[in-house]
């Protein structure tokens, strides 16, 4: 390796330092370390097909993955005969799992999702070519209910395939599943699918008390979560939870492969699995909850920060991702802010300390 070579590498490095130290818009946690599992890059690890059914390629870490994933059932009571998942590319692919699954259980169904919803869906109603109907948001960023069920009316022929939100992206909302059901059940709809994308909110929420219920002992078809943000795998990834009995409908088996195709993507990468088995060991489900209350309390503490100067802020119940009016440009780049329209946000993950905190704020002045 040439010294320029070499040299662009270590400026890029110390960039990235930089970068990381400043950032406060995104959900990201760059907090762990992974240092033991770098051994494993020497490896093409692709995972191939079904995890759960084996493959005549064996430089996979499909054990890992189904350890993972059996750890994310079991978070969300997912009942042991009708268990499955995958691990996707990340949050969006998992959202396209769990609509395929409604598109394929109901080829003429309608997807139903909020203003507030994360841009990924209305790409997937146009890839799925699936109708879409947008539904009105609360102020909160909340699904507005009334809205729902008067459009679920309108097309009342057609089963509804629900997009819901354990978490918007902009102002951390969470859309009320029981609620959904309700709706359902009042209106006698018994044909629907519910997704549930939870990218990052849903490796806190079954943490947290009070917290709206979210798991599999509700009729959902699917869930999303994303690896990378709250678990913090360095890595892309996303997990894709969905009933056995849904995924049953699409499997088809491949002869040179020796296994099932069930998943969107063929070759998958095979080091997240090893990521999210490591994190799911070192940390388990009592760090992971006591990260849950810290990330919340530092989430208020911000909002309490902002509401003693005055500055205009929003904090949803549940939620670790704080709304203010949009600052200077200068200060929404210092700090690495999303923006939309005259509002930013701050998602308040693990290395967003109560220093970095008051570092913001001051800047706010």
């Amino acid at each position: 390796m040439g010294k320029r070579t070499e040299q662009l590498l270590d400026e890029f490095e110390e960039n990235m330092k930089g970068q990381t130290a400043s950032m406060l818009g995104y959900p990201i946690n760059t907090k762990d370390d992974f240092k033991n599992l770098y051994r494993f890059f020497d490896f093409s690890l692709i995972n191939l097909g079904d995890p759960f059914v084996p493959s005549s390629w064996r430089i996979n870490s499909e054990n890992f993955e189904v350890e993972a994933l059996r750890f994310f059932a079991s978070l969300y009571k997912m009942p042991k005969d009708d268990f499955w998942g995958y691990l996707s590319s990340g949050g969006t692919e998992s959202n396209m799992y769990g609509i395929f699954l409604g598109r394929q259980l109901y080829p003429d169904g309608i997807l139903y999702f909020s203003k507030d919803t994360h841009y990924s869906i209305a790409k997937i109603a146009r890839l799925l070519n699936i109708k879409p109907v947008l539904i009105n948001s609360q102020d909160n960023g909340e699904i507005d209910y009334q809205d729902l069920e008067k459009q679920l009316m309108s097309n009342k022929t057609k089963p509804p395939i629900l997009n819901l939100n354990i978490g918007t992206t902009m102002k951390g909302a969470i859309d009320n599943v029981e609620k959904v059901i309700n709706i359902l059940q009042k209106n006698s709809i018994s044909r629907y699918h519910i997704h549930c994308d939870a990218a990052l909110f849903g490796m806190f929420i079954p943490f947290l008390k009070n917290a709206p219920k979210v798991d599999f002992t509700l009729p959902i078809g699917s869930l999303a979560i994303s690896g990378h943000k709250f678990i913090g795998t360095h890595i892309p990834c996303g997990i894709a939870l969905a009933r056995k009995n849904l995924v049953k409908k699409i499997e088809k088996p491949i002869d040179y492969i020796g296994s099932v195709d069930t998943t969107i993507a063929g070759c998958r990468n095979g080091h997240t699995p090893l990521f999210l088995w490591y994190a799911i060991k070192t940390r388990g489900a009592k760090g992971f909850a006591k990260e849950a209350n810290v990330c919340i309390n530092n989430a208020k503490y911000l909002y309490e920060k902002l509401k003693k100067i005055n500055w205009p802020c929003f904090l949803n119940p549940c939620s670790n991702t704080v709304l203010l009016k949009k600052p200077s440009d200068k200060i929404a780049r210092k700090w690495q802010l999303a923006i939309s329209e005259n509002w930013a946000h701050v998602v308040v993950m693990q290395p967003v300390t109560k220093q970095r905190i008051d570092a913001f704020v001051k800047d706010l002045g």
